[in-house]
């Protein structure tokens, strides 16, 4: 992780910077890759005020806190806590995100025959996953395609839905509403 320290208004001491990285080593176990993590931390004084300003960046995360109170490490310590709940909080975001995902929809072709009367067979069985997308993506994707239906996860709302080629050449949407 790479961490630049800014001072304003007061000369940093050693003492200061290691305390810092130190506290800061702490953030590397909610990002997946350390060596593309920056972290700016801006620490300035302003009379009886310390102020600490942190910008953490990482591949999929931008996050970033501000702390003021009157002993520069209490600030540090604060503004720390700060951006540990805000990782905290975008990697279990991020995890029940990828919870979520659809389990695979099955999808029977029965088979009618021309004679008077027999028992439907299945002739065909296909297994997929629905792609989250809007109703006017999913429109757009059956006028392209050659088929009668689509079935796809709405993206609104999470629930499958079937759109379907009408007979006026319109479309019909099938949802389930739960």
């Amino acid at each position: 992780m790479n961490v630049a320290f800014t001072f304003k208004n007061f000369d940093a001491s050693e003492h200061l910077k290691e305390y810092a990285n130190s506290r800061f080593s702490k953030l590397v176990k909610y990002v997946s890759n350390p060596d593309n993590t920056d972290m700016q931390v801006n620490l300035s004084v302003d009379k009886f005020r310390h102020v600490a300003e942190v910008v953490f960046s990482s591949d999929h995360m931008h996050v970033s806190a501000y702390e003021v109170s009157e002993d520069m490490y209490s600030t540090v310590d604060m503004v720390l806590d700060k951006l540990e709940a805000q990782l905290r909080r975008a990697n279990e975001k991020m995890r029940s995100h990828r919870r979520k995902e659809a389990a695979p929809a099955r999808m029977d072709v029965l088979s009618y025959g021309e004679e008077e009367y027999r028992e439907p067979v299945i002739v065909e069985s296909d297994s997929f996953v629905p792609k989250p997308m809007s109703v006017d993506e999913a429109a757009e994707q059956l006028q392209t395609l050659d088929h009668e239906f689509l079935v796809f996860r709405n993206a609104d709302n999470e629930a499958i839905n079937v759109i379907y080629r009408r007979n006026n050449g319109d479309f019909g949407l099938i949802d389930p509403g739960y």
